[in-house]
């Protein structure tokens, strides 16, 4: 059984920074992309940054030039540092691995718990 934990979470004011963890335990032949997520209140969850397996980066617009995401080098775990948090950057984070379990499995999407951000003014 593969599970994800995220950590990192917290309170901080406009203009700092945090960095989330999550780190994946289990068997894992292979990982695909590793993706953090966020769900405001109220809003939609989005796909806020992706770490591909070649080592290609995305980001969403709303946070291209403040967040990175990177993973080690056993692909077990993936961060991101955010910097420069506004208020809008608060919400439930989340991160996701797309994995295979064994070589012959099929790619399967695994989610973790949640870590909270909460950005005040």
């Amino acid at each position: 059984q593969v599970q994800l934990m995220e950590s990192g979470g917290g309170d901080v004011q406009a203009g700092g920074s945090l960095r989330l963890s999550c780190a994946a335990s289990g068997s894992i032949f292979s990982t695909d992309a590793r993706d953090w997520y966020r769900r405001a209140p109220g809003k939609q969850r989005e796909l806020v940054a992706r770490f591909y397996k070649s080592g290609r980066t995305t980001y969403s617009d709303s946070v291209k030039g403040r967040f990175t995401i990177s993973s080690d080098g056993a692909k077990k775990t993936v961060y991101l540092q955010m910097n420069g948090l506004t208020p809008e950057d608060s919400g439930t984070y989340y991160c996701q691995f797309r994995l295979q379990r064994t070589r012959s499995g099929n790619y399967e999407e695994y989610w973790g718990q949640g870590t909270q951000v909460t950005v005040s003014s």
